[in-house]
């Protein structure tokens, strides 16, 4: 029986080896994977040692480059593009540190400079030269849907999570669908229960992984059961958002001139003044916002002037076309560049939310003029978009219909003669 044993036993040796020196096993190899005999033999190769250091708060870029070993970059000679102005850098800045293995000095420095953009520093025998890559990233065309309870951002933010967009991101999506309806829709005090929103907007991500919001490419508001629908159409170089039929939603003046947290005080023939304790005559409308809040213009204009003015604090008054002027009052400072005499443009901002002169707390008080009678600027007729000029009707027609189908995706076929569609189980939805 022991005899019998060692010969099986030899046998099963035998035709292991002569499986093994063929190349062949009698079960499946798996996919990718190699014969015992062919695998080939690691190579031992130098390691490659990568450090990432941050600019911190009050630090120099010459005492960054110090800390790893790098004395003699510098940037004012190296960097021949102006990418990176060591004079100007700002904490948080991340520097990559690569070198031959952890005892050597560095041989390559990169940092981003921005999102579309790696500037990276490369010591060879002739000392350090410059290199700028570009980083590209792909779109990806996302739609989302839902209601409108307290405020656009927390249905957009209920709507979309984290391994989506990031906080800011969301935040950046809700601001930018906001100024696509600014000349329509006071979001502040239109919204009401039942409201609803559908929006196909594009999300970046780059070739390392990173993700970020792109643009808003069409929307669709539902409020008080009428429908507003706004596509991105690219003309003339330009981009702006029109309705079905072709019409600019863009208008000579925004609806409201700074991102508010509410109206604290409307236009009204007579209100009590919370400084003066009398009643008097509100000819404007006031905007509470945090100091500091971007104040944009209502309309293109000239600057009539910019400076202190009583009661006012710091003011702007702009002129505009049609006898038409615009006030902003109580703010802590102006734009670079606003002056009398200067030239802007819609939604350029001109000033920063302040509370100089009679004003108990940070808020924009905002006048709209017509010949030098004060108008209630969120009741005034801001005129009718610019349409589509002819010769780029057709074009607007097929893009349209394109983003269209995105915003209100059908059912396949054979799922709609099967059974009514289902809402969909996540509130996201990636087109393809």
């Amino acid at each position: 029986m022991r005899a019998l044993r060692l010969g099986v036993a030899a046998a099963v040796f035998v035709a292991a080896a002569a499986f093994a020196t063929a190349g062949r096993w009698p079960w499946r190899r798996l996919p990718g994977s190699a014969p015992l005999a062919e695998a080939p033999r690691p190579v031992v190769t130098q390691p490659i040692a990568e450090i990432a250091d941050t600019l911190a708060r009050g630090e120099t870029i010459s005492e960054l480059f110090a800390r790893h070993g790098v004395t003699d970059l510098d940037l004012l000679r190296v960097d021949t593009t102006h990418a990176l102005d060591p004079r100007r850098l700002r904490a948080g800045l991340v520097f990559s540190f690569r070198r031959a293995d952890s005892a050597a000095p560095p041989t390559q420095i990169s940092v981003r400079t921005g999102p579309e953009r790696r500037l990276v520093f490369e010591r060879d025998t002739g000392g350090w030269h410059t290199v700028v890559d570009s980083i590209a990233w792909r779109a990806e065309t996302m739609r989302i849907e839902g209601g409108i309870d307290n405020s656009l951002y927390e249905a957009l933010d209920a709507q979309v999570g984290d391994d989506q967009l990031d906080g800011a991101d969301r935040q950046r999506l809700a601001w930018d669908l906001a100024d696509v309806y600014a000349w329509q829709v006071d979001f502040t005090r239109d919204i009401r229960p039942g409201d609803r929103f559908q929006v196909v907007f594009e999300r970046l991500v780059s070739e390392d992984g990173e993700v970020r919001f792109g643009r808003v490419l069409a929307a669709d508001l539902t409020m008080s059961g009428k429908s507003l629908t706004a596509y991105r159409f690219d003309a003339d170089g330009r981009s702006a958002f029109y309705d079905e039929g072709g019409n600019s939603l863009r208008r000579a003046f925004l609806r409201a001139p700074v991102q508010f947290r509410r109206i604290s005080s409307g236009f009204a023939r007579a209100r009590f003044h919370p400084i003066l304790g009398i009643m008097r005559k509100h000819e404007g409308t006031d905007y509470a916002a945090a100091p500091g809040t971007p104040v944009m213009a209502a309309g293109d204009g000239v600057v009539l002037r910019a400076g202190r003015a009583g009661g006012y604090g710091n003011l702007i008054e702009l002129r505009h076309r049609n006898g038409i002027t615009t006030r902003y009052g109580h703010l802590r400072g102006f734009a670079r560049g606003i002056r009398a005499g200067a030239r802007v443009e819609q939604g350029q901002t001109i000033g920063y939310v302040g509370s100089t002169g009679l004003a108990s707390g940070p808020h924009l008080h905002y006048e709209f003029r017509v010949n030098g009678v004060a108008k209630d600027s969120r009741r005034v007729e801001l005129g009718n978009g610019a349409p589509i000029r002819e010769g780029l009707r057709a074009e607007f027609s097929v893009e349209r219909d394109r983003l269209l189908a995105l915003l209100h995706p059908g059912p396949p076929a054979s799922v709609a003669q099967a059974a009514p569609a289902k809402p969909p189980e996540t509130p996201a939805r990636w087109l393809p």
